[in-house]
C-alpha cells in the first residue's frame, strides 16, 4: 500500500525535492505552505503522514504539528528542518511528532515512511 503524504513547506524547491525523493514510495495528496493552512488540509485530506518543515509563515511547524497530533492523536507528524537544534527537537517531540529528519538527509524519510506503522 502506498503511503499518503501531505507536504508543509514553504520552500517550493525543497517541496520538489521531497516529491522526488518520495517518488515510488509516497503519493502527495496535498500542499501546504505555512503551518496555518495545514490542519485544513489534514482534516481534509487525510493523509497517512504529514511532512512538516520546522520554520513556517503565520503559525510555525510545531505548533501546526501540536494542533493536528491534538485532534487525532494517531496522526504521524515527521518534522523536515534545516535546524539541528536539540531544543526544538525536544519541543517537536512533545508536540507529539514521530520524526525529526534534516533536509541534508532525506533519504531517512524512505526508512520512517516504509517503517513499521504505529
Amino acid at each position: 500500500m502506498t503511503n499518503r503524504v501531505l507536504i508543509v513547506e514553504d520552500q517550493e524547491p525543497m517541496r520538489e525535492l521531497l516529491k522526488l525523493t518520495l517518488s515510488g514510495c509516497a503519493e502527495i495528496v496535498g500542499e501546504c505552505t505555512d503551518g496555518a493552512q495545514a490542519l485544513a488540509a489534514y482534516r481534509r485530506l487525510r493523509p497517512d503522514w504529514v511532512l512538516m518543515d520546522v520554520e513556517l509563515p503565520r503559525l510555525d511547524g510545531i505548533a501546526a504539528a501540536g494542533q493536528i497530533i491534538e485532534e487525532d492523536p494517531a496522526a504521524r507528524v515527521v518534522m523536515v528542518t534545516n535546524h539541528k537544534d536539540a531544543g526544538l527537537r525536544r519541543a517537536a517531540r512533545t508536540a507529539g511528532a514521530c520524526g525529526y529528519v534534516l533536509k541534508e538527509n532525506l533519504l531517512e524519510l524512505l526508512d520512517i515512511l516504509e517503517g513499521p506503522k504505529r
